[in-house]
């Protein structure tokens, strides 16, 4: 073929576990209202940058070394770690990729996450906890996108690859792993029920 695919964005999808995902996310279910119910600071930190819904991201961002279930998730989440940065390539000899940070989100009917991405973390990810029929889904950016100047916009059924946007579902069992650089969104959640994730960052520096 005349045409190479060059600079690609990676972004890797998969079930957390085969059998015992329900238990596991009934566990963590349990844990995140237990955290909510005791994160003061959290539920005010949420009020005034997460309206309507619940983060621990300005409170108890370490979850992993809190938590016997966040600790077991880390663990769980490894060997995708693991996977996905043979995919990316990258030379880790005399490196280790660890995680840094973990935290809960709740989204409410009509709570939203703003466009932005994670400085100086290495690999972003989200393990889905509980998502209703219909909530919303985690929409990437096209990281060349303002680079496009006099490009005419694409065909409407065009390859992912070639689209500005991509949505990954929220599918709960699923985790997404994405570099950290990549700037994404959730839009609003449109249904009554809770949309329930957890976010996490790996850097090696």
């Amino acid at each position: 073929m005349p045409v190479r695919s060059l600079f690609p964005t990676l972004v890797y999808t998969a079930r957390l576990q085969g059998a015992g995902t329900a238990a596991f996310n009934h566990e963590l279910l349990r844990e995140t209202a237990q955290i909510r119910d005791h994160d003061a600071p959290g539920r005010k930190w949420s009020a005034k940058r997460y309206p309507g819904g619940y983060t621990s991201y300005g409170s108890l961002c370490h979850l992993q070394k809190m938590s016997q279930t966040f600790a077991t998730l880390e663990k769980k989440l490894r060997r995708h770690v693991n996977a996905y940065v043979r995919q990316l390539e990258f030379d880790m000899e005399g490196r280790t990729l660890a995680m840094t940070d973990c935290w809960v989100n709740v989204m409410s009917r009509q709570v939203v996450h703003g466009l932005h991405l994670h400085p100086l973390a290495t690999i972003s990810g989200t393990y889905y906890v509980k998502t209703p029929r219909g909530c919303a889904g985690l929409k990437l950016e096209d990281p060349r996108l303002d680079r496009f100047m006099a490009a005419p916009p694409r065909r409407a059924n065009s390859r992912d690859e070639h689209q500005p946007w991509v949505t990954i579902p929220a599918v709960a069992g699923n985790v997404v792993l994405f570099e950290s650089w990549l700037r994404h969104e959730v839009p609003p959640n449109r249904v009554a029920g809770e949309r329930v994730s957890i976010s996490f960052n790996y850097n090696w520096f």
